[in-house]
């Protein structure tokens, strides 16, 4: 993927982080409807040609996706392609390929939350290994005259209540919309994504008012150096605390902030 498409790519990659940063959003059900959206995409060649078509308006690119797609799937689902369709694609596969990005990455971001990932990362690893190794069961994935169900029931007596959940779906979504892909490749594609989403991490950072540009790119250089990988601030403003600023990185929590000093201190004067 090169040109416009990297560039549309990148931008919705930056919306769904945003989207996802947020535990009020279903990361499972995001990826579940975003994947519905790739096979109905891939399936209908000249609606996805009309939402990739650089000669039509992209407010009225937007509203048709809307149109088509509200009802069917959830609200983010619809605001993410809709934003999707409004940038420019060097090709309409293209845009196919970045929606099934976002739903396997968005599933990952599930499992992250659960903390499985490092299991899910795991189990499309040796998944891998064992399709290498099995001539039989690749051929039997990877055979065009079966069917998607046949295919599917094949996976799941593999890998159902035997790995995570997210891996069944991500393997399954893999084997049965190919969509013209080796399953090698598809499979070091998707190890590539949860390595990705494993490496990356969010900080909730609450402060007493808005952090400057500069305070909040020294943090960030500040906890990705404590952390030893990439850093994504989440910010948020609460006058309650008073002053200084709490940062959470999952469970941990480095508060900073006077509230939690004058509590320290009440505590020490109540022992």
């Amino acid at each position: 993927m090169n040109g416009a498409s990297r560039e549309a790519l990148a931008s919705a990659r930056e919306r769904l982080d945003a989207l996802t940063d947020s535990t009020s959003v279903d990361a499972g059900k995001l990826a579940e409807d975003l994947a519905a959206v790739t096979a109905l995409l891939h399936r209908e060649v000249s609606l996805r040609r009309v939402l990739t078509d650089p000669s039509q308006g992209s407010e009225a690119k937007a509203e048709l996706a809307g149109r088509l797609l509200r009802g069917q799937v959830g609200g983010e689902a619809v605001d993410l392609v809709s934003g999707m369709v409004r940038s420019r694609w060097s090709r309409s596969r293209d845009l196919v390929d970045s929606v099934e990005e976002l739903a396997d990455t968005a599933d990952f971001t599930a499992a992250q939350r659960a903390g499985a990932l490092d299991d899910v990362e795991d189990e499309l690893f040796r998944f891998g290994r064992i399709v290498g190794s099995d001539v039989a069961l690749r051929s039997a994935l990877t055979d065009r005259a079966a069917t998607a169900t046949a295919k599917s029931g094949l996976l799941h007596s593999l890998l159902g209540g035997k790995a995570q959940p997210v891996t069944e779906r991500v393997i399954t979504r893999l084997v049965t919309q190919a969509r013209g892909r080796s399953l090698e490749e598809g499979l070091e594609s998707l190890s590539k994504l949860a390595a990705e989403r494993r490496e990356r991490s969010v900080a909730v950072v609450t402060s007493a008012v808005p952090l400057s540009d500069r305070q909040k790119q020294r943090l960030g250089a500040a906890l990705e150096k404590i952390y030893g990988r990439s850093m994504h601030l989440n910010l948020d403003v609460d006058p309650a605390v008073l002053g200084g600023i709490s940062v959470r990185v999952g469970d941990e929590v480095i508060d900073g902030t006077i509230a939690e000093r004058l509590d320290e201190v009440t505590r020490r004067m109540a022992g």
